[in-house]
């Protein structure tokens, strides 16, 4: 029974954007769409583990999302005594929602079209990310502001508005000039639903898969759109090169293993054929930013057989170039790793120090604090930055595995 409610949940979140994407299509009212979406979900997940999956999960969301939609539009239209209701629920093309016992399919890819509408030019940045995180990676609003380091409430504001700007708002896909206009608020949400699906914020899992490969499949669609630009080419190499070692970093019990006592064999090796391969593709279309850098790193990871014939000075290397490329803090916090690999513990811990303020609070600044004292020999200061860093976290294998090396430092 548990296996099938996972199964259920895997479902529903993979479906969930399609099936967004395919009624703001048809009726607009995003945010009515949005809320009769969540309703079908709901009903999903209480009625597919009694009564087994339909023939065509997609297609069940629709259906009940769509009932649900115009029946709040019906409510709507007749409390404002409106005469066109029947216009008003007319949907916007000819596509019907597929019966239960259908596998047909849209003609274009809705979940690319949702991501490029949530990613509007009137939107600013901090709007984009939010809304298309929350429309399109199915993360709940908490995640979202935990991840941006707000409070849930300023984030709840920060999507609301978002979805009142969007309101009307065709839905198609962008021209060549609009599309090239969204394509950073794009590259860089699809990057944030990769990473809480190769490391969750929170919860007893350390990986989602599904949104992992959601946000590969997302950036494999934009690539097709752009195949020549390097930065798209760039994020999906990073992507696939982090990916390949997501069966290595969990132990039978769920425990994480860090990268350098992971059994490498385990790594995904025609994945990362294929990402060694787009870095060089990406490398080569024009000045390298900050995904081709990630990428490139990854990459230098993932050819080592063993974790001491790692090429550090190369990757410090690359560190140097992308923190002065996109001066952001988990960079430079890679960086301060890079660093201590190289030229001691010690170095480390100063480039750590000097994150500080900016990443205060953020628990993988105590971890990599912690790692440092510990290869620097300073056992109770390691101890005590473990047990700091595991109660900032919310991921349960994080906590565990940051308790386990707190506790191996015992006097």
């Amino acid at each position: 029974m548990l296996r099938r409610t996972t199964n259920v949940e895997d479902l529903l979140r993979l479906h969930a954007p399609q099936v967004l994407g395919a009624l703001v299509r048809r009726y607009g009212h995003f945010a009515a769409a949005e809320d009769s979406v969540q309703e079908a979900l709901l009903a999903a997940a209480q009625q597919w583990p009694e009564d087994g999956l339909p023939d065509n999960p997609r297609g069940w969301l629709i259906k009940v999302a769509s009932r649900r939609l115009t029946d709040q539009l019906r409510s709507d239209e007749a409390r404002r005594r409106r005469e066109e209701t029947a216009t008003a629920l007319t949907p916007r093309d000819a596509f019907t929602a597929p019966p239960p016992g259908e596998s047909r399919a849209p003609s274009e890819d809705d979940t690319l079209t949702l991501l490029f509408l949530c990613c509007h030019p009137e939107l600013n940045p901090a709007g984009q990310i939010a809304l298309t995180l929350r429309a399109v990676g199915g993360l709940t609003t908490a995640e979202i502001a935990r991840a941006h380091m707000v409070p849930e409430a300023t984030m709840a504001q920060r999507i609301s508005r978002a979805k009142q700007k969007v309101r009307g708002t065709p839905f198609r896909q962008p021209g060549p000039e609009d599309r090239e206009q969204r394509l950073t608020a794009v590259l860089q949400v699809l990057y944030l639903i990769f990473n809480e699906g190769y490391t969750a914020t929170s919860g007893s899992h350390l990986h989602r898969a599904d949104l992992a490969r959601e946000a590969i499949r997302l950036t494999r669609a934009v690539r097709r759109l752009l195949p020549e630009d390097g930065a798209v080419t760039g994020l999906l190499a990073l992507m696939l090169l982090t990916e390949a070692r997501s069966a290595a970093r969990t132990g039978p019990h769920g425990e994480l293993i860090p990268l350098d006592e992971q059994d490498r064999t385990r790594w995904d090796q025609r994945t990362i054929s294929e990402g060694t391969a787009l870095v060089e593709e990406a490398l080569s279309q024009g000045p390298a930013g900050a995904y081709q850098l990630q990428a490139a790193i990854a990459a230098l990871h993932d050819e080592a057989a063993k974790a001491e014939e790692t090429d550090w000075p190369q990757i410090l290397a690359l560190y140097d170039i992308l923190v002065r490329t996109a001066p952001e803090p988990m960079a430079e916090l890679g960086r301060a790793v890079a660093v201590a690999m190289v030229h001691g513990p010690r170095a480390g811990l100063a480039e750590v120090d000097r994150l500080a303020e900016r990443l205060a609070g953020h628990h993988r600044l105590d971890a990599v604090r912690a790692h440092l004292l510990e290869r620097a020999g300073e056992a109770e200061a390691a101890r005590a930055a473990y047990r700091s860093a595991a109660e900032r976290t919310l991921s349960v294998p994080e906590k565990h595995y940051l308790q386990t090396r707190a506790a191996r430092l015992r006097p």
